[in-house]
């Protein structure tokens, strides 16, 4: 494998030849002010193409309703309050009110059971 120098101005100009050396096996190197800087080689082809179908049959369940929307509260979990601003704009709101409503003591509600309810 050989290697040839040349100058930045001379790589531009016969960039087309140069690569057409390097796919021929050279190396070529692109220097600045005679100290080299890039060396140009070729690159390696892929080993194998991809062919489809080699999984056909590996999926054997998806779950029935892997394609429903996906709710509210997910999507401002996974992707934060770009994706559903409404509910951000919720929040906030209830943020708002929660702070106003801070400094009162709030009556607990006990939940009513059967023998306590007046029947009519």
């Amino acid at each position: 494998m050989s290697t040839h120098t040349f100058n930045i101005h001379a790589a531009k100009t016969q960039l087309s030849e140069l690569i057409a050396r390097v796919e021929a096996g050279e190396e070529i190197v692109i220097a600045r002010a005679n100290r080299p800087v890039v060396k140009l080689v070729a690159i390696d082809p892929p080993k194998r193409s991809r062919t489809l179908g080699l999984n056909a049959g590996g999926i054997r369940w998806v779950a029935p309703d892997f394609d429903a929307p996906l709710t509210e509260d997910f999507l401002i979990n996974a992707m934060g309050d770009v994706v559903a601003p409404k509910a951000a704009q919720k929040r906030a709101a209830y943020a708002v009110s929660d702070k106003a409503g801070a400094g009162k003591a709030r009556k607990k509600r006990s939940p009513q059971t059967a023998s306590s309810k007046k029947s009519p």
